[in-house]
């Protein structure tokens, strides 16, 4: 189920989803301890995986550590070639990992007094909004712009609706948009030109984020970590804003995606952010 599809076809594979997949899942998790992500992700990086538009690494290892416990945890042998396939054929699959990850990491950083530190980005095709951690659970939110990129044979930018998913929760953490040094494959697969312009994209991030996290490294970049942490403050000193990868969805409901490319974050989030900690902590 993505942008608006709600066909026959997504009904049953949702159906799917509950009834099979998630108490398979489950219980291997459950059969294994878990799966340490963060490990994954670093490995990833180093394999061309920036985890929004690129998740071809992370996917197979994923599968790799996991298959063993679904293997123990599932007796149908028929079933478990349909999840095996199903999480296997879909290079994509880890992004739903990531989301939730990077939610989890993110999460527990809201409500902290005076931190200028973003702790989620969203888009609806409608509005873009931000939360900051200072300010709480509140939404500062702007006109979304529509993105750039490549389409699909037979669409054009006429076809395309205004940015929308929640899957920006990854540049929030650093990922997508802000690890595309580590990807030169997505840059030309989202429209972003050369790998040395996928180098830039990165290293705009570096200007407008706190810190560059140590066990997410790039290997582009002399294994700097990944651009981690926006801060408000340095969006509206700098004027530069979150650059993110993203899928780029038909304007009918239904279509589903026919592209991919690069948005923007609007740059009135922040204002309005900003000055709503200013007012918070009581200062011009």
């Amino acid at each position: 189920m993505r942008f608006g599809g709600n066909d026959d076809e997504v009904l049953e594979r949702l159906k799917w989803l509950a009834s099979i997949l998630a108490p398979a899942l489950s219980a291997a998790l459950r059969e294994c301890g878990g799966v340490p992500l963060k490990g994954i992700i670093a490995r990833g990086l180093s394999m061309g995986d920036e985890m929004h538009q690129r998740n071809v690494g992370c996917t197979g290892l994923f599968l790799r550590q996991l298959a063993p416990a679904l293997v123990r945890a599932v007796d149908d042998r028929e079933t478990l070639a349909t999840i095996l396939d199903f999480i296997g054929g879909n290079d994509q699959f880890f992004l739903n990992i990531a989301m939730v990850m990077g939610k989890a990491i993110m999460d527990p950083v809201r409500a902290i007094e005076g931190s200028s530190i973003v702790t989620a980005m969203t888009r609806n095709g409608t509005d873009f909004g931000i939360r900051v951690s200072g300010t709480g659970d509140t939404w500062f939110t702007a006109p979304v712009e529509m993105p750039k990129g490549l389409y699909f044979p037979g669409f054009t930018e006429d076809d395309a609706n205004p940015d929308m998913g929640d899957s920006t929760i990854v540049e929030t953490v650093g990922l997508g948009g802000f690890a595309m040094a580590a990807s030169p494959a997505v840059a030309g697969f989202v429209g972003a030109g050369t790998a040395a312009e996928a180098l830039d994209y990165t290293r705009a991030m570096f200007e407008i984020t706190a810190g560059r996290n140590p066990e997410w490294t790039l290997p582009s970049l002399d294994f700097t970590g990944v651009p981690t942490g926006i801060d408000v403050r340095k969006v509206i000193e700098s004027g530069i804003v979150p650059t993110i990868n993203t899928g780029i969805a038909h304007r009918k409901p239904g279509v589903g995606q026919v592209g991919a490319g690069i948005v923007r974050a609007p740059l009135a989030c922040f204002h309005q952010a900003l000055a709503a900690l200013a007012a918070e902590l009581g200062v011009a």
